[in-house]
Protein backbone atom coordinates (compact mmCIF):
# COMPACT_ATOMS: atom_id res chain seq x y z
CA UNK A 1 0.00 0.00 0.00
CA UNK A 2 1.32 3.46 -0.83
CA UNK A 3 2.02 6.11 1.77
CA UNK A 4 -0.99 8.15 0.80
CA UNK A 5 -3.31 5.14 0.77
CA UNK A 6 -2.24 4.07 4.24
CA UNK A 7 -3.11 7.49 5.60
CA UNK A 8 -6.56 7.48 4.04
CA UNK A 9 -9.43 6.28 6.26
CA UNK A 10 -13.15 6.65 5.90
CA UNK A 11 -15.09 6.37 9.17
CA UNK A 12 -18.75 7.28 8.98
CA UNK A 13 -18.89 6.85 5.17
CA UNK A 14 -20.94 4.09 3.45
CA UNK A 15 -18.72 1.09 2.64
CA UNK A 16 -19.59 1.30 -1.04
CA UNK A 17 -17.99 4.74 -1.17
CA UNK A 18 -14.80 3.28 0.26
CA UNK A 19 -14.61 0.88 -2.67
CA UNK A 20 -15.29 3.69 -5.09
CA UNK A 21 -12.65 5.72 -3.32
CA UNK A 22 -10.09 2.98 -3.81
CA UNK A 23 -10.88 2.61 -7.47
CA UNK A 24 -10.82 6.35 -8.04
CA UNK A 25 -7.92 7.10 -5.67
CA UNK A 26 -5.56 8.34 -8.35
CA UNK A 27 -8.07 11.02 -9.20
CA UNK A 28 -8.67 12.16 -5.65
CA UNK A 29 -5.35 12.21 -3.81
CA UNK A 30 -5.56 14.17 -0.62
CA UNK A 31 -2.54 15.92 0.95
CA UNK A 32 -2.05 15.03 4.62
CA UNK A 33 -1.32 17.57 7.30
CA UNK A 34 2.27 17.57 8.57
CA UNK A 35 3.55 17.64 12.13
CA UNK A 36 6.85 17.07 13.86
CA UNK A 37 8.72 16.78 17.11
CA UNK A 38 8.80 20.56 17.18
CA UNK A 39 5.18 21.56 17.71
CA UNK A 40 3.63 22.57 14.39
CA UNK A 41 7.06 23.10 12.81
CA UNK A 42 7.88 19.97 10.77
CA UNK A 43 10.89 21.09 8.73
CA UNK A 44 14.53 20.68 9.79
CA UNK A 45 17.12 23.43 9.27
CA UNK A 46 20.85 22.88 9.65
CA UNK A 47 23.68 25.36 9.20
CA UNK A 48 26.98 23.48 8.98
CA UNK A 49 30.07 22.60 7.00
CA UNK A 50 30.65 19.76 4.55
CA UNK A 51 34.41 19.88 4.70
CA UNK A 52 35.39 23.38 3.49
CA UNK A 53 31.90 24.20 2.20
CA UNK A 54 29.41 26.18 4.29
CA UNK A 55 25.88 24.88 3.67
CA UNK A 56 22.35 25.63 4.82
CA UNK A 57 20.33 22.43 4.56
CA UNK A 58 16.53 22.31 4.72
CA UNK A 59 14.78 18.95 5.02
CA UNK A 60 11.01 18.76 4.57
CA UNK A 61 10.11 15.25 5.76
CA UNK A 62 7.06 13.42 4.41
CA UNK A 63 3.84 13.73 6.37
CA UNK A 64 3.38 9.95 6.14
CA UNK A 65 5.96 7.17 6.00
CA UNK A 66 6.88 5.62 3.58
CA UNK A 67 7.14 8.94 1.81
CA UNK A 68 9.40 11.37 0.01
CA UNK A 69 11.48 13.97 1.84
CA UNK A 70 12.33 17.16 -0.02
CA UNK A 71 15.88 18.45 0.41
CA UNK A 72 17.06 21.99 -0.30
CA UNK A 73 20.70 22.96 0.09
CA UNK A 74 22.13 26.44 -0.24
CA UNK A 75 25.88 26.73 -0.58
CA UNK A 76 27.54 29.91 0.58
CA UNK A 77 30.48 29.03 -1.62
CA UNK A 78 30.53 29.36 -5.40
CA UNK A 79 33.10 26.56 -5.60
CA UNK A 80 30.68 23.67 -5.07
CA UNK A 81 30.25 21.70 -8.31
CA UNK A 82 27.99 18.85 -7.24
CA UNK A 83 26.05 17.70 -4.16
CA UNK A 84 24.87 14.15 -3.52
CA UNK A 85 22.36 13.12 -0.85
CA UNK A 86 21.43 9.78 0.68
CA UNK A 87 19.25 8.62 3.60
CA UNK A 88 20.74 6.58 6.46
CA UNK A 89 19.44 5.31 9.76
CA UNK A 90 20.79 7.42 12.60
CA UNK A 91 22.00 4.46 14.69
CA UNK A 92 22.31 0.72 14.26
CA UNK A 93 23.22 -1.32 11.20
CA UNK A 94 21.27 0.96 8.91
CA UNK A 95 23.70 3.76 9.71
CA UNK A 96 26.49 1.84 8.02
CA UNK A 97 24.68 0.40 4.98
CA UNK A 98 24.71 3.31 2.58
CA UNK A 99 22.48 3.18 -0.50
CA UNK A 100 23.51 4.69 -3.81
CA UNK A 101 23.42 8.47 -3.38
CA UNK A 102 21.15 10.70 -5.43
CA UNK A 103 22.59 13.68 -7.27
CA UNK A 104 20.79 16.93 -6.46
CA UNK A 105 19.64 19.28 -9.18
CA UNK A 106 21.37 22.61 -9.44
CA UNK A 107 19.09 25.61 -9.95
CA UNK A 108 19.62 27.29 -13.31
CA UNK A 109 18.61 30.67 -11.95
CA UNK A 110 20.51 30.31 -8.67
CA UNK A 111 23.71 28.23 -9.07
CA UNK A 112 24.27 28.09 -5.30
CA UNK A 113 20.92 26.33 -4.69
CA UNK A 114 20.62 22.53 -4.96
CA UNK A 115 17.43 20.48 -4.55
CA UNK A 116 16.63 16.78 -4.38
CA UNK A 117 14.23 14.15 -3.02
CA UNK A 118 14.76 11.04 -0.91
CA UNK A 119 12.52 8.12 0.02
CA UNK A 120 12.17 7.42 3.76
CA UNK A 121 10.82 3.90 4.06
CA UNK A 122 10.40 3.44 7.83
CA UNK A 123 9.54 5.59 10.83
CA UNK A 124 12.11 6.69 13.37
CA UNK A 125 15.47 8.46 13.53
CA UNK A 126 17.22 9.13 10.22
CA UNK A 127 19.97 11.31 8.90
CA UNK A 128 20.41 12.88 5.49
CA UNK A 129 24.05 12.61 4.47
CA UNK A 130 25.22 15.41 2.20
CA UNK A 131 28.31 14.85 0.04
CA UNK A 132 29.68 18.03 -1.51
CA UNK A 133 32.30 18.07 -4.25
CA UNK A 134 34.05 21.17 -5.53
CA UNK A 135 37.25 23.01 -6.21
CA UNK A 136 38.48 22.42 -2.65
CA UNK A 137 37.84 18.67 -2.69
CA UNK A 138 35.11 16.62 -1.03
CA UNK A 139 33.20 17.13 2.20
CA UNK A 140 30.41 15.41 4.14
CA UNK A 141 27.65 16.67 6.40
CA UNK A 142 24.99 14.63 8.23
CA UNK A 143 21.62 16.16 9.15
CA UNK A 144 19.56 14.23 11.75
CA UNK A 145 15.81 14.15 11.21
CA UNK A 146 12.77 12.34 12.61
CA UNK A 147 10.52 10.48 10.19
CA UNK A 148 6.96 10.08 11.45
CA UNK A 149 3.49 9.62 10.10
CA UNK A 150 1.93 12.75 11.46
CA UNK A 151 -1.71 12.07 10.67
CA UNK A 152 -4.25 9.84 8.98
CA UNK A 153 -6.31 11.87 6.58
CA UNK A 154 -10.01 11.10 6.66
CA UNK A 155 -12.20 11.15 3.60
CA UNK A 156 -14.69 14.01 3.55
CA UNK A 157 -18.29 12.81 3.70
CA UNK A 158 -19.18 14.89 0.66
CA UNK A 159 -16.49 13.05 -1.30
CA UNK A 160 -17.82 9.75 0.02
CA UNK A 161 -21.31 10.65 -1.19
CA UNK A 162 -19.83 11.40 -4.62
CA UNK A 163 -17.80 8.19 -4.80
CA UNK A 164 -20.59 5.90 -3.49
CA UNK A 165 -22.65 5.87 -6.72
CA UNK A 166 -19.49 5.55 -8.78
CA UNK A 167 -18.45 2.50 -6.78
CA UNK A 168 -21.96 1.05 -7.09
CA UNK A 169 -21.90 1.69 -10.84
CA UNK A 170 -18.60 -0.15 -11.18
CA UNK A 171 -19.91 -3.15 -9.22
CA UNK A 172 -23.17 -3.34 -11.18
CA UNK A 173 -21.25 -2.91 -14.42
CA UNK A 174 -18.82 -5.72 -13.55
CA UNK A 175 -21.66 -8.13 -12.69
CA UNK A 176 -23.51 -7.10 -15.85
CA UNK A 177 -20.43 -7.76 -17.99
CA UNK A 178 -20.04 -11.24 -16.48
CA UNK A 179 -23.73 -11.95 -17.03
CA UNK A 180 -23.69 -10.81 -20.65
CA UNK A 181 -20.48 -12.72 -21.38
CA UNK A 182 -22.07 -15.97 -20.24
CA UNK A 183 -25.52 -15.55 -21.82
CA UNK A 184 -26.10 -13.01 -24.60
CA UNK A 185 -22.52 -13.13 -25.90
CA UNK A 186 -22.84 -16.83 -26.86
CA UNK A 187 -26.02 -16.31 -28.94
CA UNK A 188 -26.27 -15.75 -32.62
CA UNK A 189 -27.33 -12.21 -33.63
CA UNK A 190 -31.09 -11.77 -33.07
CA UNK A 191 -31.46 -15.09 -31.22
CA UNK A 192 -33.49 -15.40 -28.01
CA UNK A 193 -31.99 -17.26 -25.02
CA UNK A 194 -33.56 -20.61 -24.28
CA UNK A 195 -34.90 -21.38 -20.80
CA UNK A 196 -31.78 -23.41 -20.00
CA UNK A 197 -29.55 -20.59 -21.17
CA UNK A 198 -31.52 -18.15 -19.01
CA UNK A 199 -31.17 -20.45 -15.99
CA UNK A 200 -27.45 -20.85 -16.67
CA UNK A 201 -27.05 -17.08 -17.11
CA UNK A 202 -28.99 -16.37 -13.93
CA UNK A 203 -26.90 -18.89 -11.97
CA UNK A 204 -23.61 -17.45 -13.24
CA UNK A 205 -24.84 -13.91 -12.59
CA UNK A 206 -25.84 -14.84 -9.03
CA UNK A 207 -22.50 -16.53 -8.33
CA UNK A 208 -20.62 -13.57 -9.86
CA UNK A 209 -22.62 -11.09 -7.76
CA UNK A 210 -21.89 -13.10 -4.58
CA UNK A 211 -18.17 -13.25 -5.41
CA UNK A 212 -17.94 -9.55 -6.28
CA UNK A 213 -19.92 -8.43 -3.22
CA UNK A 214 -17.87 -10.82 -1.06
CA UNK A 215 -14.65 -9.38 -2.48
CA UNK A 216 -15.93 -5.89 -1.75
CA UNK A 217 -16.84 -6.80 1.84
CA UNK A 218 -13.48 -8.51 2.37
CA UNK A 219 -11.66 -5.58 0.81
CA UNK A 220 -13.54 -3.18 3.05
CA UNK A 221 -12.66 -5.27 6.11
CA UNK A 222 -8.98 -5.39 5.10
CA UNK A 223 -8.93 -1.68 4.30
CA UNK A 224 -10.51 -0.74 7.65
CA UNK A 225 -8.11 -2.99 9.59
CA UNK A 226 -5.10 -1.58 7.77
CA UNK A 227 -6.30 1.98 8.26
CA UNK A 228 -6.80 1.30 11.97
CA UNK A 229 -3.28 -0.11 12.23
CA UNK A 230 -1.88 2.92 10.40
CA UNK A 231 -3.82 5.21 12.73
CA UNK A 232 -2.15 3.58 15.72
CA UNK A 233 1.26 4.17 14.13
CA UNK A 234 0.60 7.86 13.54
CA UNK A 235 2.67 10.02 15.86
CA UNK A 236 0.66 11.53 18.69
CA UNK A 237 1.80 14.71 20.40
CA UNK A 238 2.65 13.87 24.04
CA UNK A 239 1.02 15.93 26.80
CA UNK A 240 2.65 16.60 30.15
CA UNK A 241 0.89 15.94 33.44
CA UNK A 242 1.49 19.07 35.56
CA UNK A 243 0.86 20.08 39.14
CA UNK A 244 2.10 22.76 41.54
CA UNK A 245 3.37 21.49 44.89
CA UNK A 246 4.81 23.16 48.01
CA UNK A 247 4.28 26.69 46.81
CA UNK A 248 6.72 26.86 43.90
CA UNK A 249 7.62 23.27 42.97
CA UNK A 250 6.33 22.34 39.53
CA UNK A 251 5.87 18.58 39.12
CA UNK A 252 6.02 17.17 35.60
CA UNK A 253 5.24 13.67 34.37
CA UNK A 254 6.11 12.85 30.77
CA UNK A 255 3.53 11.05 28.65
CA UNK A 256 4.22 8.27 26.18
CA UNK A 257 1.30 7.90 23.75
CA UNK A 258 3.60 6.38 21.08
CA UNK A 259 4.67 3.20 22.86
CA UNK A 260 4.32 1.05 19.75
CA UNK A 261 6.71 -0.96 17.63
CA UNK A 262 7.15 1.06 14.46
CA UNK A 263 9.01 -1.80 12.83
CA UNK A 264 8.72 -5.55 13.26
CA UNK A 265 11.80 -7.23 14.77
CA UNK A 266 12.49 -10.89 15.55
CA UNK A 267 11.30 -12.14 18.91
CA UNK A 268 13.46 -10.90 21.77
CA UNK A 269 15.17 -8.21 19.68
CA UNK A 270 14.68 -4.64 20.86
CA UNK A 271 13.25 -2.19 18.34
CA UNK A 272 15.54 0.86 18.24
CA UNK A 273 12.62 3.00 17.12
CA UNK A 274 10.30 2.05 19.98
CA UNK A 275 9.51 5.27 21.81
CA UNK A 276 10.35 4.94 25.50
CA UNK A 277 10.84 7.26 28.46
CA UNK A 278 13.72 5.46 30.19
CA UNK A 279 16.29 6.15 27.48
CA UNK A 280 16.69 9.94 27.56
CA UNK A 281 20.09 11.49 26.87
CA UNK A 282 21.39 14.98 27.66
CA UNK A 283 21.03 17.65 25.03
CA UNK A 284 23.68 20.36 25.56
CA UNK A 285 24.00 19.38 29.19
CA UNK A 286 20.39 18.81 30.27
CA UNK A 287 17.95 15.90 30.06
CA UNK A 288 14.95 18.22 29.73
CA UNK A 289 14.58 21.79 28.49
CA UNK A 290 11.39 23.38 29.82
CA UNK A 291 9.82 26.49 28.31
CA UNK A 292 7.01 28.38 30.06
CA UNK A 293 5.22 31.24 28.33
CA UNK A 294 2.22 33.09 29.73
CA UNK A 295 -0.68 33.33 27.32
CA UNK A 296 -1.92 35.29 25.56
CA UNK A 297 0.34 38.32 26.20
CA UNK A 298 3.57 36.21 26.11
CA UNK A 299 5.42 38.72 28.29
CA UNK A 300 6.42 36.15 30.94
CA UNK A 301 8.86 33.70 29.34
CA UNK A 302 11.16 31.16 31.02
CA UNK A 303 13.70 28.58 29.87
CA UNK A 304 14.32 26.16 32.77
CA UNK A 305 15.96 22.77 33.34
CA UNK A 306 14.05 20.54 35.77
CA UNK A 307 15.70 17.77 37.76
CA UNK A 308 14.73 14.18 37.10
CA UNK A 309 13.01 12.20 39.82
CA UNK A 310 11.90 8.60 39.44
CA UNK A 311 11.33 7.38 35.91
CA UNK A 312 9.61 9.94 33.72
CA UNK A 313 8.94 12.38 36.57
CA UNK A 314 10.69 15.74 36.85
CA UNK A 315 10.44 18.68 39.22
CA UNK A 316 11.45 22.33 39.04
CA UNK A 317 11.60 24.94 41.77
CA UNK A 318 10.08 27.87 39.93
CA UNK A 319 11.50 31.38 40.04
CA UNK A 320 9.31 34.32 40.96
CA UNK A 321 6.79 34.77 38.19
CA UNK A 322 3.44 36.49 37.70
CA UNK A 323 0.12 34.70 37.83
CA UNK A 324 -1.55 33.58 34.64
CA UNK A 325 -2.28 30.80 32.20
CA UNK A 326 1.01 29.26 31.05
CA UNK A 327 1.64 27.12 28.01
CA UNK A 328 4.50 24.71 28.52
CA UNK A 329 6.87 22.99 26.08
CA UNK A 330 9.34 20.30 27.20
CA UNK A 331 12.17 19.20 24.87
CA UNK A 332 13.68 15.72 25.30
CA UNK A 333 15.93 13.47 23.20
CA UNK A 334 15.86 9.65 23.15
CA UNK A 335 18.97 7.49 22.89
CA UNK A 336 18.16 6.89 19.22
CA UNK A 337 18.47 10.62 18.52
CA UNK A 338 14.69 10.94 18.23
CA UNK A 339 13.85 14.39 19.60
CA UNK A 340 10.35 15.35 20.67
CA UNK A 341 8.52 18.15 22.41
CA UNK A 342 5.85 17.44 25.02
CA UNK A 343 3.24 20.10 25.71
CA UNK A 344 1.02 21.14 28.58
CA UNK A 345 -0.96 23.99 30.14
CA UNK A 346 -1.33 25.15 33.71
CA UNK A 347 -2.83 28.08 35.61
CA UNK A 348 -0.32 29.43 38.10
CA UNK A 349 -0.80 31.88 40.95
CA UNK A 350 1.76 34.56 41.66
CA UNK A 351 4.92 32.67 42.58
CA UNK A 352 7.44 33.92 45.11
CA UNK A 353 10.20 31.59 44.12
CA UNK A 354 13.92 31.06 43.91
CA UNK A 355 16.54 33.19 42.24
CA UNK A 356 17.59 31.94 38.82
CA UNK A 357 20.77 29.88 38.78
CA UNK A 358 22.84 27.80 36.39
CA UNK A 359 21.47 27.82 32.84
CA UNK A 360 17.94 28.86 33.84
CA UNK A 361 16.80 32.17 32.37
CA UNK A 362 13.78 34.27 31.51
CA UNK A 363 11.83 37.29 32.60
CA UNK A 364 8.40 38.26 34.00
CA UNK A 365 7.88 41.39 31.91
CA UNK A 366 9.54 41.00 28.51
CA UNK A 367 8.37 43.68 26.10
CA UNK A 368 8.37 42.39 22.54
CA UNK A 369 9.72 44.80 19.94
CA UNK A 370 9.88 44.73 16.16
CA UNK A 371 13.58 45.55 15.89
CA UNK A 372 15.33 46.54 19.15
CA UNK A 373 14.98 44.76 22.51
CA UNK A 374 16.42 46.40 25.60
CA UNK A 375 18.77 44.39 27.83
CA UNK A 376 20.33 45.27 31.20
CA UNK A 377 23.00 47.93 31.79
CA UNK A 378 21.85 49.92 28.77
CA UNK A 379 22.74 47.12 26.36
CA UNK A 380 20.36 46.18 23.59
CA UNK A 381 19.71 43.41 21.08
CA UNK A 382 19.07 44.48 17.49
CA UNK A 383 17.29 42.30 14.96
CA UNK A 384 19.00 42.93 11.63
CA UNK A 385 15.77 42.92 9.69
CA UNK A 386 15.20 44.56 6.32
CA UNK A 387 11.91 45.66 4.76
CA UNK A 388 11.37 42.40 2.84
CA UNK A 389 8.16 40.66 3.99
CA UNK A 390 8.68 37.41 5.91
CA UNK A 391 6.98 34.51 4.16
CA UNK A 392 6.32 30.92 5.09
CA UNK A 393 8.66 28.04 4.26
CA UNK A 394 11.55 30.33 3.37
CA UNK A 395 14.87 29.27 4.95
CA UNK A 396 16.26 32.43 6.51
CA UNK A 397 19.17 33.43 8.68
CA UNK A 398 17.75 35.45 11.59
CA UNK A 399 20.57 37.76 12.67
CA UNK A 400 20.74 39.54 16.02
CA UNK A 401 23.43 42.01 17.05
CA UNK A 402 24.31 42.82 20.68
CA UNK A 403 25.34 46.43 21.33
CA UNK A 404 26.54 48.29 24.41
CA UNK A 405 25.03 51.55 25.68
CA UNK A 406 27.11 53.50 23.12
CA UNK A 407 25.97 51.45 20.16
CA UNK A 408 29.27 49.55 19.89
CA UNK A 409 29.39 45.75 19.40
CA UNK A 410 29.34 43.95 22.76
CA UNK A 411 32.66 42.43 23.77
CA UNK A 412 31.62 40.49 26.87
CA UNK A 413 29.46 37.72 25.33
CA UNK A 414 30.03 34.21 26.65
CA UNK A 415 29.24 30.69 25.59
CA UNK A 416 25.73 29.62 26.69
CA UNK A 417 25.21 25.85 26.98
CA UNK A 418 27.79 25.07 24.32
CA UNK A 419 26.77 27.68 21.78
CA UNK A 420 26.40 31.40 21.14
CA UNK A 421 22.73 31.47 22.09
CA UNK A 422 19.28 29.90 21.97
CA UNK A 423 16.05 31.05 20.33
CA UNK A 424 12.41 30.04 20.67
CA UNK A 425 9.98 30.80 17.83
CA UNK A 426 6.38 30.69 19.11
CA UNK A 427 3.22 31.61 17.22
CA UNK A 428 0.88 33.89 19.14
CA UNK A 429 -1.72 31.12 19.57
CA UNK A 430 0.90 28.66 20.87
CA UNK A 431 0.27 26.19 18.03
CA UNK A 432 3.81 26.54 16.66
CA UNK A 433 6.92 26.14 18.80
CA UNK A 434 10.53 25.63 17.72
CA UNK A 435 13.67 25.61 19.85
CA UNK A 436 16.44 26.78 17.50
CA UNK A 437 20.22 26.99 17.85
CA UNK A 438 22.87 28.72 15.73
CA UNK A 439 23.34 25.34 14.03
CA UNK A 440 19.61 25.06 13.27
CA UNK A 441 16.39 23.52 14.53
CA UNK A 442 17.86 20.07 15.11
CA UNK A 443 18.80 18.55 18.44
CA UNK A 444 22.50 18.92 19.21
CA UNK A 445 22.54 15.43 20.79
CA UNK A 446 21.09 13.99 17.57
CA UNK A 447 23.63 15.98 15.56
CA UNK A 448 26.44 14.35 17.53
CA UNK A 449 25.02 10.89 16.83
CA UNK A 450 24.72 11.77 13.15
CA UNK A 451 28.40 12.58 12.85
CA UNK A 452 29.62 9.10 13.90
CA UNK A 453 28.96 5.80 12.14
CA UNK A 454 25.94 4.96 14.28
CA UNK A 455 27.70 2.33 16.36
CA UNK A 456 28.37 4.56 19.36
CA UNK A 457 24.81 5.33 20.41
CA UNK A 458 25.50 4.56 24.06
CA UNK A 459 28.27 7.11 24.43
CA UNK A 460 28.07 9.68 27.21
CA UNK A 461 26.34 12.60 25.57
CA UNK A 462 27.27 14.92 28.42
CA UNK A 463 30.78 15.10 26.93
CA UNK A 464 31.33 18.27 24.92
CA UNK A 465 30.11 17.77 21.36
CA UNK A 466 33.12 17.97 19.10
CA UNK A 467 32.54 20.33 16.23
CA UNK A 468 29.08 21.26 17.46
CA UNK A 469 29.99 23.92 20.01
CA UNK A 470 29.43 27.32 18.51
CA UNK A 471 31.26 29.76 20.76
CA UNK A 472 30.66 33.46 20.54
CA UNK A 473 33.32 34.96 18.29
CA UNK A 474 31.44 38.16 17.55
CA UNK A 475 28.56 40.30 18.77
CA UNK A 476 26.25 38.85 16.10
CA UNK A 477 24.24 35.65 16.54
CA UNK A 478 22.49 33.88 13.69
CA UNK A 479 19.69 31.30 13.74
CA UNK A 480 18.59 29.42 10.58
CA UNK A 481 14.85 28.81 10.47
CA UNK A 482 11.74 29.05 8.30
CA UNK A 483 8.24 29.79 9.57
CA UNK A 484 5.83 26.91 8.78
CA UNK A 485 2.63 28.97 8.70
CA UNK A 486 1.36 32.51 8.50
CA UNK A 487 0.53 34.57 11.56
CA UNK A 488 2.09 36.63 14.33
CA UNK A 489 5.08 35.18 16.17
CA UNK A 490 7.18 35.97 19.22
CA UNK A 491 10.91 35.32 18.99
CA UNK A 492 12.81 34.95 22.26
CA UNK A 493 16.60 35.11 21.91
CA UNK A 494 18.78 34.17 24.86
CA UNK A 495 22.47 35.01 25.21
CA UNK A 496 25.00 35.09 28.04
CA UNK A 497 26.79 38.36 28.72
CA UNK A 498 29.17 39.15 31.59
CA UNK A 499 28.08 36.03 33.46
CA UNK A 500 24.34 36.80 33.13
CA UNK A 501 21.81 35.20 30.79
CA UNK A 502 19.61 37.77 29.08
CA UNK A 503 16.53 37.45 26.89
CA UNK A 504 15.58 39.56 23.92
CA UNK A 505 11.93 39.56 22.80
CA UNK A 506 10.77 40.34 19.27
CA UNK A 507 7.58 40.36 17.19
CA UNK A 508 7.36 38.94 13.68
CA UNK A 509 4.50 38.94 11.19
CA UNK A 510 4.62 36.13 8.65
CA UNK A 511 2.74 36.17 5.35
CA UNK A 512 1.78 33.29 3.05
Amino acid sequence: MSSRESAFTCPGVPWISVIGGKLMLLLFLLAPIAASAHVGSPDFYYDGYAGPYHLLVTVRPPAVVPGIAEIQIRSLSTQVNQIEILPLRLIGQGAKLAPTPDVTERSKGDPQLFTGKLWLMTRGSWKVQVNADGAQGNGELAVPIAAISATSMRMQKSLGVLLAPLGLLLIVGLVGIISAANRDAVLEPGATPSPSQRRRGFLITTVAAIIVVGAVIFGNFWWTADASHTERLSYKLPHLQLSLQSGNVLQLALENPNNVNWRQFPSGMDDPDRVRLDDLIPDHGHILHLFLVRMPDMTSFWHLHPRQGEGANFYEQLPSLPAGHYQIFADIVHHTGFAETQVGEIDLPTIEGNLLSGDDAGGPQLIAEKKISQLSDGYRMVWELDSTPIRINQPTWFRFRIEDRNGNPATDLENYMGMAGHAAFIRSDGQVFAHVHPAGSISMAAAELAQDDGSNAAKDMSVAMTGMNQATSSAEITFPYGFPSAGDYHIFVQIKRAGKIETGSFLAHVEN
